[in-house]
């Protein structure tokens, strides 16, 4: 049997976690699927709880071990192993309704197109409690960004993606940073798919402590570069004035954050830029209690 999806999961230092997932696609009713691991430097036990659920053979396992650069470096690994045709992440502290791999398997076998990107479909704290609203009714395809800037959703959502489109689109590396944020890429994708809507909820969330989604303000802080590219692009191409003008705003403080004196000669949009400082430090000071350098309020120059 040829296998269609990858589950990919980076993880680092979560082996206390893992065997949630592991359990969850052991229960799979359709298990066309392989799970990619790929350790991020971990210094626990994650590679010898890996190498024993391999020789449980129960599901198809990869295991690849690299040094700590981070999630999106552990992405761009993962998406490079891929040999299936689609590729869902699931991170190390969620899992997945046990139907999760034969609805989306189902439903990609329904809508393939050369349009499509791949599947949404939704997030929940449990089987039938979503992490916000339901699909838009009557909307069958979207972009990612139109899903959520056009179409009124809200929540979390689980994204799955032809490998093929994933390979195209990988996150840049940027030196002494270990984050760059998600929707950089999709943006992108964005620009030439669609993505067909699955109003089902098949990836169960468990959002931990030290995980990124609470901690943003301290990510965004220790990686300002890239922040400050991912807002730059979404200045540059979203289509509703209030999200191109929150991306102004973050824009600057990410880039004041990373020391960067030119970021409003290099800003796709200088005069929201100009128009955001304001805010922008006022951001700047309340959220990191950094007052910005008089120095360098002539970035423009």
């Amino acid at each position: 049997m040829q296998l269609i999806i990858t589950v990919f999961t980076p993880t680092y230092n979560r082996a206390y976690t893992l065997g949630r997932c592991y359990e969850s696609l052991k229960r799979q009713t359709n298990q066309n699927f392989v799970w990619l691991i790929v350790d991020d430097g971990s210094t626990d036990n994650t590679k010898e709880l890996a190498e024993s659920w391999q020789k449980e053979n129960k599901i198809a396992i990869k295991y690849h071990s690299q040094e700590n650069g981070g999630k999106h470096i552990a992405h761009n690994t993962g998406v490079k192993l891929t040999e299936t045709e689609l590729f869902v992440c699931v991170d190390s502290d969620d899992y997945l309704t046990d139907d999760a791999i034969e609805l989306c398997t189902r439903h990609w076998q329904e809508v393939n197109a050369a349009n499509l990107a791949g599947i949404v479909a939704l997030k929940g704290y449990s089987n039938d409690k979503q992490t916000g609203t339901l699909m838009p009714s009557g909307v069958t395809q979207s972009t990612i960004y139109d899903l959520y800037n056009s179409h009124g959703f809200t929540g979390d959502a689980m994204l799955v993606f032809k490998t093929k489109v994933l390979k195209k689109h990988l996150f840049p590396v940027i030196a002494g940073e270990k984050f760059f944020p998600e929707a950089y890429i999709y943006d992108r994708i964005d620009q030439e798919y669609q993505m067909s809507l699955l109003d089902k909820v098949l990836y169960i969330c468990e959002y931990l402590e030290d995980g990124y989604s609470s901690n943003y303000q301290r990510v965004f802080k220790n990686n300002p570069k890239a922040y400050a590219a991912y807002h730059a692009q979404r200045l540059n191409l979203a289509s509703h004035l209030r999200v191109r003008y929150k991306s102004a705003i973050l824009y600057s403080v990410a880039s004041m954050l990373s020391g960067n004196k030119r970021f409003i000669s290099e800003a796709p949009r200088k005069v929201l830029t100009v128009l955001s400082l304001p805010l922008a430090l006022v951001v700047l000071f309340l959220r990191y209690g950094i007052k910005k350098e008089k120095s360098s309020r002539t970035t423009n120059k």
